[in-house]
């Protein structure tokens, strides 16, 4: 395998991260744990990584006083919020090692520039048109025709930002420009049997490794449970598979890609979204696998030898948001040993927040939705 100009960051250099949310934390737990230091930057005080970092820098993501004193501090950046300005980015690239590079974050902070993206690399995407007014929305919504979704382009995650329009009626609530100067995407509705994703890694070496294809199931346009790996046709699985290795070498990663997949009722996949960093539907990894989705982005972002990504044992990731706190806490103690409840040390407890997830080790969806029933936490899916 030819060997690229990308760095090996050995143990005791300083991993700088970007973000310092529950993604940051769970990577930085990872980082120490193989004998790094890490620093991360935030601009909430109490964020999760706040109390796992050393230095916490706390500072805007579009401060770019912020990025030099990252870059001062790291021997290597990475990110786990996606959301950050072009002129930070700069910055790092110019004053620190950022191996993921600012082009593929650059395609998947803007729905547009992403389908466009895809489209080059050759994937298939649901049919979509660019909206920025009101006669634009009414042409597009003529061309593609109802049900559609209009979602702004930049920004917006767990369905904000984000409107199903299914009736004339829907199509004249909406007010645009919602936002001036803002851009939108319509897409039209697909009606799929199932949400999936797949996560790919690649380090510098060229070396690409996929984790297996699972099963989202959302609630409230948040995501609910991930089933792992997913119940699906092996050729399905393998399609899954291809689009995740293109994708990779087609982008030249470096680190970690999440791909959220349509799967149609003729078993043909369209993808949906792009993830440049861990996500929420690899958290089983840090259970179900002998190496988590953590430790394979650090293993990609500092040039060492991705290692394997078999699932050891059937897992149901089901996620805690703030709502679900006091009745997880009230059967806490009548848990199966063999979920493992990881919780994120977010202070402020509030509706649709993500304060924590539980892997259910050994079981498959209905299992894991009768035990969570059965122990009162929060219902039926």
């Amino acid at each position: 395998m030819k060997m690229s100009n990308h760095k090996v960051i050995l143990p005791d250099s300083t991993i700088g991260i970007l973000g310092g949310g529950q993604l940051g934390m769970m990577l930085a737990l990872k980082a120490r744990s193989m004998g790094y230091r890490v620093a991360s930057l935030d601009p909430d005080a109490d964020c999760p990584a706040a109390s796992v970092s050393r230095p916490f820098l706390h500072f805007p993501f579009d401060s770019l006083a912020g990025a030099s004193a990252l870059a001062a501090v790291s021997d290597v950046i990475t990110y786990e919020f996606e959301n950050v300005s072009a002129d930070l980015a700069k910055v790092l690239q110019e004053e620190s090692y950022l191996p993921q590079g600012y082009e593929l974050l650059y395609h998947t902070k803007n729905r547009i520039r992403e389908k466009s993206a895809l489209a080059s690399a050759g994937v298939p995407v649901a049919p979509y048109r660019v909206v920025a007014d009101t006669e634009d929305l009414l042409r597009a919504v003529e061309e593609l025709g109802l049900p559609a979704v209009l979602k702004t382009a930049d920004g917006g995650y767990d369905g904000k930002g984000q409107w199903v329009l299914r009736s004339a009626e829907d199509v004249a609530g909406i007010r645009l420009p919602l936002e001036r100067d803002r851009q939108y995407v319509l897409e039209k509705f697909i009606p799929y049997v199932k949400e999936l994703s797949i996560i790919v890694a690649r380090n510098g070496a060229g070396e690409v490794r996929s984790f297996p294809v699972v099963e989202n199931i959302h609630r409230n346009n948040i995501l609910h449970m991930t089933v792992a790996p997913g119940v699906v046709d092996e050729q399905v699985a393998e399609a899954a598979r291809q689009i995740a290795l293109a994708l990779a070498r087609h982008f030249s990663l470096i680190g970690l890609l999440a791909i959220e997949l349509f799967l149609l009722a003729d078993g043909s996949l369209l993808v949906n979204e792009l993830a440049p960093r861990p996500h929420n539907s690899g958290h089983y990894t840090l259970d179900a696998c002998d190496c988590s989705q953590f430790e394979q982005h650090l293993r990609a972002v500092c040039g060492l030898p991705l290692c394997s990504t078999e699932i050891n044992t059937p897992t149901v990731m089901v996620n805690v948001l703030g709502e679900h706190m006091e009745g997880l806490l009230a059967s806490y103690s009548r848990l199966p040993p063999q979920w493992k409840v990881h919780l994120y040390g977010k202070r402020q407890i509030r509706a649709g927040r993500k304060m924590g997830h539980i892997n259910m080790l050994g079981v498959e969806h209905a299992e894991a939705q009768e035990l969570i029933t059965r122990l009162g936490l929060w219902g039926e899916a």
